[in-house]
């Protein structure tokens, strides 16, 4: 663990899911923007349904995203959600009231050193702390996009240096796709082991704690869970979501997908303005369920 780790209470005892589960797939973790909402950021009937129809098959449900906790508040009432989620790409995991299980921060050092790269490439710089958002320029690209995802407003302060020791995510957000990439790729390079960092989406390039992902957030999940990873089901689209596709006992990409995502997927389903992540739960989900039980 980095000097950053902060100590938690003992969590929550969920031994008994699995016996409850019952079936092949006992858990569904799903990404969030771009799998379990629309581009517009909306959870649909269908999708609503879909979670709805897991519950009932005894198969439990929970989301990671490179979302912060304040941001998936949101699904918490119409999903009905009850398990521990993850958000910062599995930098923080916690329970649907955001009372914090585990929590780790972007080393300082790393943290000024992706900001001072993303910079040099043209992206405007955010840092998420705890439940604040903070910018240095109001008038981003991106700002209007993010408030609707995350459903607040975002800090306006005159500089970032105050707050990004204290960082469970910064992002660069770009218009120039291209870049963006290139980006990644040099940031990557330059803090080595000492921070993650990967896109979010085409426009985000997410930096966040070292050693710690959505794959390490599925298996952090599924060990609170008692669920075997071979149970679980994961859905995504973008490349923050392989770590995850790696691990898990089945791995659905979106119809939106990216092609790497689309080739390490073990199903593809629609995208995610034509109920994708609801035909995956019907396609490739329940029936497995039903098997098990029948």
């Amino acid at each position: 663990m980095s000097d950053d780790h902060i100590p938690v209470e003992p969590v929550p005892d969920f031994s008994s899911l699995s016996a409850r589960a019952g079936g092949p797939l006992s858990l569904v973790v799903s990404d969030v923007d771009g799998t379990l909402v629309t581009r517009n950021k909306e959870l649909t009937p269908a999708a609503i349904r879909a979670v709805a129809d897991l519950h009932a098959a005894g198969i439990a449900f929970t989301a990671v995203s490179s979302r912060p906790p304040l941001g998936m508040a949101m699904l918490v009432e119409p999903l009905k959600l009850a398990y521990p989620m993850g958000a910062f790409n599995g930098g923080t995991i916690f329970m649907p009231d955001r009372k914090i299980l585990d929590e780790q921060t972007v080393p300082l050092e790393a943290a000024r050193t992706a900001i001072a790269i993303m910079r040099e490439f043209g992206a405007d710089i955010w840092v998420f702390s705890g439940d604040k958002w903070l910018v240095t320029n109001p008038d981003g690209a991106y700002v209007p996009r993010e408030m609707r995802t995350v459903q607040f407003k975002p800090t306006v302060v005159a500089s970032l240096e105050p707050y990004i020791g204290k960082a469970g995510k910064i992002v660069g957000s770009s218009t120039n796709f291209d870049r963006l990439r290139q980006c990644e790729a040099a940031v990557q390079q330059m803090v080595g082991q000492a921070a993650t960092a990967r896109r979010s989406q085409n426009y985000y390039l997410d930096i966040t704690p070292p050693g710690l992902d959505k794959g390490s957030a599925v298996r952090s999940l599924a060990r609170m869970m008692n669920v075997p990873l071979q149970e679980v089901a994961v859905l995504g689209d973008m490349a923050n979501d392989l770590p995850m596709f790696a691990i898990a006992g089945l791995s659905i990409a979106m119809g939106n997908g990216s092609d790497e995502v689309k080739s390490a997927a073990d199903a593809i389903t629609d995208t995610c303005d034509d109920d994708g992540f609801a035909k995956a739960v019907a396609q490739f989900i329940l029936p497995r369920a039903r098997n098990k039980a029948g």
